[in-house]
């Protein structure tokens, strides 16, 4: 896949800012859902703005350490959602909670850091030996697949079924937003000019919202509350009064809600904490590698041996762990931030840095937060319909070159796909095993068992 900008290229001001714009909103939606969906569960208040600015110095960290040749974003990991959740439950204090996330993704980020040495003396080539293209292929298809469930969500579909969710008139308004987005979205991908070509999802974005705002005014005339699926109010509240925190805000970070009671931090909730954030660890790590992997075949560069999986692995840790103690939560490599480089062919690490420090600056201005949560979860299920679909069909070109007749193969790429899409998930307490990290492991042992030949009789 030929890129418009490859990794090392600069595109010229101000034209790096608008696409890191783009890269910050594939990305925004799940890395503020993460605190939203705790809080939502634990009554806590973590901020988006502190996770919004984690994310962004974790993708400094990951650059720096992989010597700016990975061109893909870090944001808020799912996968930690219910280790933070865990640590929460076990606080005796809201300030012992906080101060226990960044334990835990200290915790996290130390076995990544672990697996890095590991990986830095025994090299890469056992990857390639137990995680072939037959493997890998079908788990990067996996994780597109797996998430295509909160992108039609987001259309307004309740568990993948439209005629459950809400009342019709609502329904069809937000389905026809997120067509829109989407339609939109393709045709500046297909046939746009230039920066048309280049921003698809900006416009996009732009022509959902549009059409959201539309429904909004129709709505008021005709006092049919049915046809908003757009919300102002976070943005209009602001203004109820005027002060300078409806402009200029400092995040409440993690950091500074966690120190306040941290001294009666007892070994047995370390335990809990330990238990519910290392195992995760391990499991993220064979995502971590799918996802590199992934982006490595679309820019044509194998980033596990350049700047090397060491590396990778280096910069998601520290990442991860700085980026917990300004946000809470620990981050990962994004498959929209991937799905984003793939369909917009740009490749540049300049966009990718300044996405992030787009990211942690725009933290601070209450006005631009704001705005950006009032974007429909429906014109952002049209965006990431899209941005599932890439990565998915990402991992599908993978198998383009293997030998499906071949019966080993077909049953390796049989398992991972169905263990995936089925939703095969695994809990032993408070430690969970993801689908894809179920699927890639029932791979790895199907194709060992099956990988070896028989000598001919």
């Amino acid at each position: 896949m030929k890129m418009i900008y490859g990794v090392k290229d600069k595109p010229k001001f101000p034209s790096i800012l608008i696409f890191a714009f783009q890269q910050l909103l594939a990305i925004m939606a799940a890395t503020i859902a993460v605190p939203m969906i705790v809080n939502q569960n634990t009554g806590s208040e973590m901020s988006t703005s502190a996770a919004l600015f984690g994310a962004g110095v974790g993708t400094i960290i990951y650059v720096l350490f992989t010597r700016a040749k990975s061109p893909v974003f870090l944001g808020s990991s799912f996968a930690f959602l219910g280790s933070m959740m865990t640590a929460f439950a076990g606080a005796a204090t809201a300030s012992l909670g906080y101060f226990a996330l960044i334990i835990g993704a200290a915790m996290a980020g130390l076995v990544y850091v672990v697996l890095a040495v590991i990986v830095k003396f025994v090299g890469v080539k056992w990857i390639s030996k137990i995680m072939p293209a037959v493997v890998i292929g079908p788990t990067v298809a996996i994780i597109g697949l797996s998430l295509a469930g909160n992108a039609i969500g987001d259309l307004g579909a309740t568990d993948g079924n439209f005629a459950a969710a809400e009342s019709p008139t609502v329904l069809y308004v937000k389905i026809i937003c997120g067509l829109v987005t989407l339609a939109v979205t393709m045709l500046c991908s297909v046939y746009g000019k230039k920066m048309g070509k280049l921003i698809p999802f900006i416009i996009g974005i732009l022509a959902g919202y549009a059409t959201a705002s539309c429904f909004y005014v129709v709505a008021e005339i005709a006092n049919n509350p049915e046809l908003k699926v757009i919300d102002y109010t976070a943005l209009t509240s602001l203004f109820t009064e005027i002060k300078p925190e409806s402009f200029v805000s400092v995040p409440d970070f993690t950091f500074l809600k966690a120190f306040g009671d941290f001294g009666q931090f007892d070994l047995s909730y370390l335990g809990t904490v330990a238990v519910a954030y290392i195992p995760v660890a391990f499991v993220v790590f064979a995502e971590h590698i799918a996802d590199h992997k992934n982006l490595s075949s679309i820019i044509e560069h194998d980033l596990l041996e350049d700047p090397g999986l060491s590396n990778t692995l280096l910069g998601d840790g520290v990442g991860s762990i700085v980026g917990a103690f300004f946000g809470g939560c620990p981050n990962t490599t994004y498959g929209e931030s991937v799905g984003c480089v793939a369909i917009t062919k740009n490749a540049s690490v300049a966009t990718i840095i300044v996405t992030a420090v787009e990211a942690m600056v725009i933290s601070f201005i209450t006005p631009f937060v704001a705005f950006l949560s009032t974007i429909p979860s429906c014109v952002m299920g049209g965006v990431c319909i899209a941005l599932y679909g890439f990565i998915a069909v990402s991992g599908l070109k993978m198998l383009q070159k293997v030998d499906l007749d071949d019966n080993r193969n077909l049953f390796t790429a049989s398992v991972i796909l169905i263990a995936g899409v089925g939703g095969m998930v695994l809990e032993f307490g408070d430690v969970k095993i993801t689908e894809v990290a179920c699927a890639l492991i029932l791979g790895i042992l199907t194709n060992v068992m099956l990988g070896r030949k028989k000598a001919d009789k």
